[in-house]
């Protein structure tokens, strides 16, 4: 079972560090590659950059929380939410958006 993962090919698991703006200032996070790639999947769904998609999540988290912890596991959350999200859609269950469209266009 597990030699379907130990074969993946590792510049799925490098990490990456990309610069983006949150409120305002500009901060690094440091994802893996496959990561960043579900990103760029999900923001693009929402008509997004994944730059945008951040931004706007984390503006979302410190508006209902007040403060958002640590931002690469949050963003690999909303990853593992995505594919869920997708898988149960193909499947024929309800998926829901990460984001509301109307929160995007607003």
């Amino acid at each position: 079972m597990c030699r379907v993962y130990a074969s993946t090919t590792p510049d799925r698991y490098e990490c990456v560090t990309r610069s983006v703006r949150l409120q305002g200032c500009v901060t690094s996070v440091r994802l893996e590659n496959e990561f960043w790639d579900i990103l760029e999947e999900l923001a693009a769904e929402q008509d997004l950059s994944a730059g945008q998609f951040i931004s706007q999540l984390y503006t979302e988290v410190i508006e209902e929380r007040g403060e958002v912890g640590n931002l690469a596991s949050l963003l690999r959350v909303a990853c593992a939410i995505y594919l869920n999200n997708k898988a149960s859609a193909a499947t024929g269950g309800f998926a829901e958006p990460l984001l509301p469209k109307a929160a995007v266009a607003g």
